[in-house]
């Protein structure tokens, strides 16, 4: 991986000073094959997007390289590991504590229940996707996150589904 790029982490990538090389029409189908399927094998994937097998790697790689691909990750069922209820949790910083955002990043993401952790504009400062055992579990954790003397507010709104969508670029 090279050096600086972080994996797991909350992403500063993709701010209007980040100035990065366009994408062309073969690295935006590489990037539609991956997000469709990230195990695809090199030789399958070279085929799909027309192109040759070690172009293909070279192109991976550059992508990753420039931080287009920042990992590659198993879409995991909550279900099936114990935590059927879903949410997502908007947090609003009490103003003193938004200089140590970082710290607080640092302690939601090791939290088990934290699937994703999204930092914002606008009103609320992070919105976390959390997966829980059940309504009682989702309501610890809340009233947990709540008695942090950093957090001014939280608001859950439950999941129903979630459908991912096929993507194009």
């Amino acid at each position: 991986m090279p050096e600086g790029s972080t994996t797991g982490s909350v992403s500063r990538a993709g701010r209007p000073n980040d100035v990065r090389p366009p994408l062309d029409p073969v690295d935006r189908a590489i990037l539609a094959e991956l997000e469709r399927d990230a195990r695809i094998p090199n030789n399958a994937l070279a085929e799909r997007v027309g192109i040759a097998p070690s172009t293909c790697l070279t192109r991976v790689r550059a992508l990753r390289e420039r931080g287009v691909i920042r990992g590659f990750h198993a879409d995991v069922d909550p279900a099936a590991t114990g935590r059927p209820l879903q949410a997502m949790v908007s947090v609003r910083l009490q103003a003193a504590a938004r200089r140590r955002m970082r710290e607080f990043e640092e302690f939601v993401t090791s939290l088990p229940e934290v699937r994703d952790c999204f930092f914002l504009a606008g009103v609320d400062d992070y919105l976390l996707h959390v997966a829980t055992a059940d309504s009682a579990a989702l309501r610890d954790f809340v009233v947990a996150l709540n008695g942090r003397e950093q957090i001014a507010n939280t608001q859950t709104s439950l999941i129903f589904d979630h459908v991912r969508p096929r993507r194009g670029y």
